[in-house]
């Protein structure tokens, strides 16, 4: 069942086969499919990765507060995020045939079906699409307002807001839910009176889809409801408030988010932590700080990356103790944030991290002192020509020709011997930075993933 389906799904990826016989071949397989097998059609065919779930079609952010860096300084002298992925990448409009078979599909008994159709009639913006969505947002049956609502959201039109923010006080919690959805998807700050009443709303479910429209908005005028969010009896709508805190990155969400920070939920602490580093304030340094020696190694973690986002020296100190963290993960965190950071201040905390046992906490260490450019890292970093890794002794060298002092050039004029051809080829672009007449070869590095 579950490979026919995603044949006929992805069939219809194709500009020659997305015809009305394929959309009628697969609803005909959806209506009685499993909701597993209506999820994998679904993504196939929509390329909506966050979209389905258990609490029904709605798009529930989930931000990805902790983007690894990863040292990538001998390619470009910069750091590499790995980004998140969804969905397959298909994104063509459907043809006017296929779209006359998705439209069909808008009443159909299934809500598998209905909503797929929704998304793609959305998606294509027929002209005849607002005026068929807002008929069903009126219907007396409540799976069809919701599907009506579901595709007003997916075409963004303007002219639905007034229709949309009556549907919040629809009497069903799939429509209002729906509706709080929608809002978020049009992004007019209009609509941020009629959603901060849905926050008193009975459902979490409403109430948590209202935050996230905040958040979509991404204006200011939101911050004092959400304030109200961040302290709801859930801990995902306190968790949404925080993430809808960040989507808006005003200063004047920092007093707000201080509250999340002392969150009993580690994932609310993590996306407040977040919210934080999105936000940039030099404000939130001090309860970060604070958050730095949380009992959660996550939370640690984040703590310092938030404090290597905003960039301020005053997090120097609270990063320090973090190089020395029993956990690699927040060590190697901790280094990547001090040498974000950039401050002189931070080389004696940075430079006891070459020493480690790990390589890879070394070649973090090396990459730091690197970033920091301080003359007096130099003196740490050239008997690390000598480390046992190869990684390590290629980071070195970098390092030391990001310093460019004078200082350096007897040790790298040594390691020019180095049994490795990676590590002089590394050594003799340092040289080159600093004495720009011999080498112009610029190192390259295998970097741990």
């Amino acid at each position: 069942m579950i490979v026919a389906v995603l044949a006929v799904a992805v069939s219809l990826q194709q500009p020659l086969t997305r015809d009305s016989a394929a959309v009628a071949r697969l609803f005909a397989s959806l209506r009685g499919a499993d909701s597993t097998v209506c999820e994998l059609a679904g993504r196939a065919l929509t390329n909506y990765g966050g979209w389905w779930g258990a609490n029904g079609d709605l798009p529930m952010p989930m931000p990805m507060p902790m983007p690894m860096p990863i040292p990538m300084p001998f390619a470009d002298g910069g750091i590499h995020v790995n980004p998140s992925i969804h969905g397959v990448g298909w994104h063509r409009k459907a043809d006017g045939v296929a779209l006359g078979a998705f439209r069909a599909g808008l009443r159909d008994a299934s809500r598998c079906v209905r909503h797929i159709a929704a998304r793609v009639v959305g998606d294509a913006k027929p002209p005849w699409a607002y005026q068929a969505f807002t008929a069903m947002s009126k219907d007396s049956d409540a799976g069809l307002r919701e599907t009506g609502i579901l595709g007003l959201g997916e075409l963004e039109d303007p002219r639905s807001l007034g229709g949309l923010s009556d549907a919040l006080t629809d009497r069903e919690t799939g429509v209002r839910a729906m509706a709080a959805w929608a809002l978020g998807e049009l992004e007019d700050a209009r609509a941020i009176e009629p959603l901060k009443r849905v926050l008193g709303d009975g459902s979490p479910t409403v109430r948590s889809r209202a935050v996230w429209a905040l958040g979509k908005i991404e204006s200011p005028e939101a911050i004092p409801a959400l304030e109200r969010a961040i302290r709801d009896p859930v801990a995902g709508v306190r968790r949404m408030a925080a993430w809808a805190i960040g989507e808006i990155e005003s200063p004047r969400g920092v007093p707000v988010l201080r509250t999340a920070l002392a969150d009993a939920d580690s994932d609310v602490r993590m996306t407040a932590i977040w919210a934080l580093a999105e936000i940039e304030d030099a404000t939130a340094v001090e309860p970060l700080a604070r958050l730095a020696r949380d009992p959660s190694a996550d939370v640690r973690q984040m703590a310092a990356w938030a404090l290597g986002q905003i960039e301020e020296a005053a997090g120097v100190a609270a990063l320090g103790p973090l190089t020395r963290d029993p956990v690699t993960e927040v060590k190697t965190t901790a280094l990547w944030a001090l040498g974000e950071i950039e401050s002189e201040t931070g080389v004696e905390a940075v430079a006891a991290a070459l020493k480690d046992r790990d390589p890879d906490v070394r070649i973090m260490a090396a990459w730091a002192l690197g970033q920091i450019e301080a003359a007096s890292a130099v003196r740490y970093l050239t008997p690390v020509l000598k480390d046992s890794d190869e990684d390590v002794r290629i980071t070195a060298a970098w390092a030391l020709g990001q310093i460019e002092s004078d200082g350096a050039l007897p040790a790298l004029e040594a390691a020019q011997q180095d049994g490795s051809n990676s590590v002089r080829r590394a050594v003799r672009w340092a040289i080159a930075q600093i004495d720009g007449d011999r080498g112009r070869v610029r190192p390259r590095v295998r970097v741990r993933n």
